[in-house]
Protein backbone atom coordinates (compact mmCIF):
# COMPACT_ATOMS: atom_id res chain seq x y z
CA UNK A 1 0.00 0.00 0.00
CA UNK A 2 0.96 3.61 -0.38
CA UNK A 3 2.23 5.71 2.49
CA UNK A 4 -0.10 8.39 3.94
CA UNK A 5 1.62 11.18 1.99
CA UNK A 6 0.91 9.26 -1.23
CA UNK A 7 -2.85 9.05 -0.84
CA UNK A 8 -4.74 10.18 -3.92
CA UNK A 9 -7.34 12.89 -3.42
CA UNK A 10 -10.41 11.63 -5.24
CA UNK A 11 -12.54 13.89 -7.45
CA UNK A 12 -15.58 13.60 -5.20
CA UNK A 13 -16.28 14.35 -1.56
CA UNK A 14 -17.78 12.31 1.22
CA UNK A 15 -20.36 13.10 3.87
CA UNK A 16 -20.12 16.65 5.14
CA UNK A 17 -18.18 17.60 1.99
CA UNK A 18 -15.08 15.94 3.48
CA UNK A 19 -12.33 14.89 1.05
CA UNK A 20 -12.05 11.25 0.00
CA UNK A 21 -8.69 9.58 -0.55
CA UNK A 22 -7.54 6.42 -2.28
CA UNK A 23 -4.69 4.27 -1.04
CA UNK A 24 -3.47 1.81 -3.65
CA UNK A 25 -0.32 0.51 -5.30
CA UNK A 26 -2.18 0.02 -8.58
CA UNK A 27 -2.61 3.19 -10.66
CA UNK A 28 -4.53 1.10 -13.20
CA UNK A 29 -6.93 -0.41 -10.66
CA UNK A 30 -10.69 0.04 -10.84
CA UNK A 31 -10.89 2.98 -8.40
CA UNK A 32 -7.94 4.76 -10.01
CA UNK A 33 -9.51 4.42 -13.46
CA UNK A 34 -12.88 5.56 -12.09
CA UNK A 35 -11.26 8.63 -10.55
CA UNK A 36 -9.40 9.35 -13.83
CA UNK A 37 -12.66 9.07 -15.76
CA UNK A 38 -14.56 11.37 -13.40
CA UNK A 39 -11.71 13.91 -13.48
CA UNK A 40 -11.86 13.91 -17.29
CA UNK A 41 -15.62 14.48 -17.19
CA UNK A 42 -15.22 17.30 -14.66
CA UNK A 43 -12.54 19.01 -16.75
CA UNK A 44 -14.67 18.65 -19.88
CA UNK A 45 -17.68 20.14 -18.12
CA UNK A 46 -15.58 23.07 -16.91
CA UNK A 47 -14.39 23.70 -20.46
CA UNK A 48 -17.97 23.67 -21.77
CA UNK A 49 -19.04 26.09 -19.04
CA UNK A 50 -16.17 28.43 -19.92
CA UNK A 51 -17.39 28.52 -23.50
CA UNK A 52 -20.96 29.12 -22.32
CA UNK A 53 -19.79 31.93 -20.03
CA UNK A 54 -17.87 33.58 -22.85
CA UNK A 55 -20.96 33.45 -25.06
CA UNK A 56 -23.17 34.81 -22.26
CA UNK A 57 -20.80 37.72 -21.65
CA UNK A 58 -20.79 38.55 -25.36
CA UNK A 59 -24.60 38.46 -25.48
CA UNK A 60 -26.07 41.73 -24.21
CA UNK A 61 -29.47 40.01 -23.86
CA UNK A 62 -28.35 37.47 -21.24
CA UNK A 63 -30.69 37.81 -18.28
CA UNK A 64 -29.54 38.30 -14.71
CA UNK A 65 -31.16 34.99 -13.73
CA UNK A 66 -29.27 33.18 -16.51
CA UNK A 67 -26.02 34.76 -15.36
CA UNK A 68 -26.66 33.76 -11.74
CA UNK A 69 -27.32 30.18 -12.82
CA UNK A 70 -24.15 30.19 -14.91
CA UNK A 71 -22.09 31.60 -12.02
CA UNK A 72 -23.42 28.85 -9.74
CA UNK A 73 -22.45 26.18 -12.30
CA UNK A 74 -19.05 27.79 -12.83
CA UNK A 75 -18.44 27.84 -9.07
CA UNK A 76 -19.11 24.11 -8.85
CA UNK A 77 -16.89 23.43 -11.85
CA UNK A 78 -14.10 25.56 -10.39
CA UNK A 79 -14.29 23.57 -7.15
CA UNK A 80 -13.97 20.35 -9.17
CA UNK A 81 -11.03 21.67 -11.21
CA UNK A 82 -9.30 22.89 -8.05
CA UNK A 83 -9.69 19.43 -6.50
CA UNK A 84 -8.27 17.79 -9.65
CA UNK A 85 -5.32 20.21 -9.71
CA UNK A 86 -4.65 19.62 -6.01
CA UNK A 87 -4.79 15.85 -6.48
CA UNK A 88 -2.50 15.88 -9.50
CA UNK A 89 -0.09 18.24 -7.78
CA UNK A 90 0.16 15.86 -4.82
CA UNK A 91 0.70 12.92 -7.16
CA UNK A 92 3.51 14.77 -8.94
CA UNK A 93 5.10 15.78 -5.64
CA UNK A 94 5.15 12.21 -4.33
CA UNK A 95 6.23 10.48 -7.54
CA UNK A 96 9.79 9.38 -8.08
CA UNK A 97 11.46 11.92 -10.41
CA UNK A 98 13.67 9.16 -11.84
CA UNK A 99 10.58 7.13 -12.84
CA UNK A 100 9.44 9.63 -15.46
CA UNK A 101 12.94 9.88 -16.94
CA UNK A 102 12.76 6.32 -18.32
Amino acid sequence: MTTPNELRLLPWSGPGNKPCYLSTDDPDGYMSRLADSIEAIQLGTANELLEEASDALDNQGTSLDAMRCLVKELTGALQDVYRVATSRGHLLATSDPHESAY
